[in-house]
């Protein structure tokens, strides 16, 4: 039996275990070859880059400090992101019933899009202090211009045949909403979700190197643990915490999406 036979053969009598193994073995392969090269480039650069076990010692010997800093970051990522995308929603809303406010806001969206983030970072601690809030800003300005565009795209996105038999039936606005511009939204604010999710993750880490003064969130650690002397391990640590937030949030938007858009086609059918 050839091995083309073998992996047939697999796949009939144990099909879950075959299903898994198609999506977890690659990635898994190609993590640990990762890692190998880590392991070898650390053992020719030990100046530059640690060694995977100098990394594991500096989480197991302060691990309060690298959970405690990774609730400061995932608070920072969360409020910034969640705040960001309910006014990009509700402002993307608006531009769909009202083309003025299309005109008036699309341009100065762009604008922001493309300005400089850091730039916004001095004139924010004039004014919040060192306090959390500049953080929230920074974080939700990253994030804020693909959940509009997103947003107002998939509002937009309906079938023009429903749309007017919704209003033969003199439906409010809001009905048209909630009934029918929403539901064609969602893969689109999934979209934007898989896009805003991992941008707010770098948005609270820019977040914190450009507002000094809070030594708080994995951004601020690694800032700080590189001016010690150049703490390597502490620094990389900090970094895999950040992959990891990254990794575990992306699959949560994952299987929301497959949930919700199930549901929702149910409900259509």
């Amino acid at each position: 039996m050839n091995s083309r036979e073998q992996i047939d053969s697999l796949k009939e009598a144990h099909p879950l275990m075959a299903r898994a193994l198609y999506y977890v073995l690659p990635p898994l392969v190609a993590f640990a070859l990762l890692l190998v090269l880590w392991q070898v480039l650390a053992a020719h650069n030990p100046q530059a880059i640690p060694s995977l076990g100098a990394i594991w010692r500096a989480l197991v010997d302060e691990p309060g400090r690298f959970w405690s800093n990774s609730l400061w970051t995932i608070d920072e990522m969360v409020v910034g992101l969640v705040t960001s995308a309910l006014v990009a929603f509700w402002l993307a809303v608006s531009m769909t019933h009202i083309r003025v406010i299309e005109r008036a806001l699309m341009p100065l969206a762009v604008v922001l899009n493309v300005t400089p983030v850091v730039s916004f970072a001095p004139g924010l601690l004039l004014l919040f202090g060192f306090s959390m809030m500049p953080r929230y800003i920074v974080t939700g300005i990253i994030v804020f211009f693909p959940f509009l565009v997103n947003s107002f795209v998939g509002l937009r996105a309906v079938d023009q045949d429903v749309l007017d038999f919704f209003r033969t039936l003199n439906a409010s606005k809001r009905e048209i909403l909630w009934h029918l511009r929403l539901p064609s939204a969602l893969p689109y604010l999934f979209a934007a979700a898989r896009i805003g999710v991992p941008l707010s993750l770098v948005g609270a880490v820019v977040a914190e190197f450009t507002t000094s003064g809070n030594s708080r969130g994995l951004g601020a650690t690694i800032e700080i643990a590189y001016q010690q002397f150049g703490n390597l391990p502490v620094v990389y640590a900090s970094v895999a915490c950040l992959a990891l937030i990254g990794v575990l949030s992306s699959a949560i938007v994952v299987l929301a999406e497959r949930r919700v858009l199930r549901w929702s086609r149910l409900e259509r059918s």
